[in-house]
């Protein structure tokens, strides 16, 4: 294995790490109007990612930072081409952060629905741009000979991008209302937990939809997995499990197997791309690869010393912080409830 390969492979971990814990928190701000009641129950939902959200959010920075420093022409391609959804997808998580944040500063219950719509919004928008930013990923956008996006806006919004947002959205939320099953109060945990299980079928209908559209549309599904279409079956699989999961109430296992779909979901599509980064749509002879796009042998050898030394730092620091939140959280642990 190249080094090239090496840095590729840690990006697509990076991302997988985002979008696994990012999922359940931003499902978690989708579902915040539909499980909680009363002020307490809004702040018992909260809460229970309240020690969490921006530390899944440095997933997403350091992703961003190993893709621009590894593979420089990708980055500034990506994000030239794709600016506008990456510009609403960062406005949309300071709204969320600012809800987070600024909560609780004011009292008043006009000033806390604000909040919790800016969480609300910030949530559900990244949640959706995402998945449409993903799918023009794998699908292949016009790249010129001189590497630069030659499309615009409704390039990407085109009909199997949208299709691949409404399901990134649908498996986040469903994501997040078993984590809160998991991590709310006794009440909230149970009306998740039917939430979830109504979620399923809307979610299992869009994510057959996008498989048809990805087996027809792309190459992913013949490049994935020692036998080819291996992992996308596995990942509809798990899929599966989680609603039977749900309804046995092995609420944990559920999680993990809406935490599977999500991760092998998204080693399909850096599987199905390798060696590329970026398909053109113009002609194979302008792919972005992994090494047309990348920085110098000396470069990614020693940022690869650092990664090595400093990642699993992080991972443990986050992995303690994880330990240390575990319990519910419950009506007792809100002050003044």
């Amino acid at each position: 294995m190249d080094i090239n390969t090496i840095w590729y492979a840690l990006i697509a971990v990076l991302f997988i790490g985002y979008f696994f814990l990012e999922g359940f928190d931003f499902g978690v701000g989708i579902l915040l109007p539909f499980v909680a009641r009363d002020d307490t129950d809004r702040r018992i939902v909260i809460n229970t990612v309240g020690p969490f959200w921006d530390a899944n959010e440095v997933w997403l920075i350091t992703a961003g930072g190993a893709m621009f420093a590894a593979f420089p022409n990708w980055y500034a391609t990506l994000f030239s081409g794709f600016y506008l959804p990456l510009f609403l997808i960062l406005v949309a998580l300071i709204l969320r952060a600012v809800g987070f944040e600024f909560r609780g500063k004011l009292d008043g219950a006009g000033w806390r629905r604000t909040a919790d719509t800016a969480i609300v919004l910030g949530s559900a928008l990244p949640a959706f741009l995402w998945g449409v930013a993903l799918t023009n990923l794998v699908r292949g956008v016009p790249i010129g000979p001189d590497m630069v996006f030659q499309g615009n806006l409704l390039t990407l919004l085109n009909p199997f991008s949208l299709l691949g947002g409404v399901v990134s959205l649908s498996v986040f939320a469903l994501h997040g209302a078993l984590f809160l099953n998991l991590r709310a109060d006794e009440s909230i945990a149970e009306r998740s937990r039917r939430l979830a299980l109504r979620l399923w079928w809307p979610a299992a209908a869009v994510l057959v939809v996008f498989f048809v559209f990805t087996y027809s549309q792309t190459d992913l599904f013949s490049r994935s997995g020692l036998v080819p279409g291996t992992l996308p079956v596995l990942a509809m699989i798990m899929f599966v499990a989680s609603t039977v999961l749900a309804r046995l109430r092995w609420n944990a296992w559920a999680f993990v197997t809406t935490g599977l779909t999500i991760v092998l979901a998204t080693v399909v599509a850096f599987q199905g791309l390798y060696p590329r980064v970026m398909p053109s749509s113009l002609g194979r002879a302008y792919d972005l690869t992994i090494y047309n796009a990348s920085s110098s042998p000396l470069t990614l050898h020693v940022m690869l010393v650092v990664a090595i030394v400093f990642v699993p730092i992080v991972l443990l620091y986050q992995g303690y912080s994880y330990w240390v939140f575990r319990r519910r959280v419950t009506r007792r642990s809100i002050p003044g409830s």
